[in-house]
């Protein structure tokens, strides 16, 4: 971690908390190493999704009525 890191206090389950630990010493990483990549990914993901969300806010819409219509109409349902 660089200078710019902020100290924190978390809570952790104790099975997360034995998890992280031992998955710290296997991997030679510090256990803030691995909380710092695991948020990142989460937040990454949650950036993809919002993204994602937003591409497909134009789309039209169907109603639930009108789709059960067409799966039935398709005799799919």
């Amino acid at each position: 971690m660089g200078d710019a890191a902020k100290r924190s206090t978390i809570y952790l389950d104790p099975a997360l908390h034995q998890a992280l630990r031992l998955k710290a010493v296997h991997t030679h990483r510090s256990m803030s190493e691995l909380v710092n990549d695991a948020v990142r990914r989460s937040l990454r993901e949650d950036q993809e999704d919002l993204s994602a969300f937003e591409e497909r806010a134009q789309e039209p819409t169907i109603s639930y009525e009108e789709l059960l219509k067409d799966l039935r109409a398709d005799g799919k349902i």
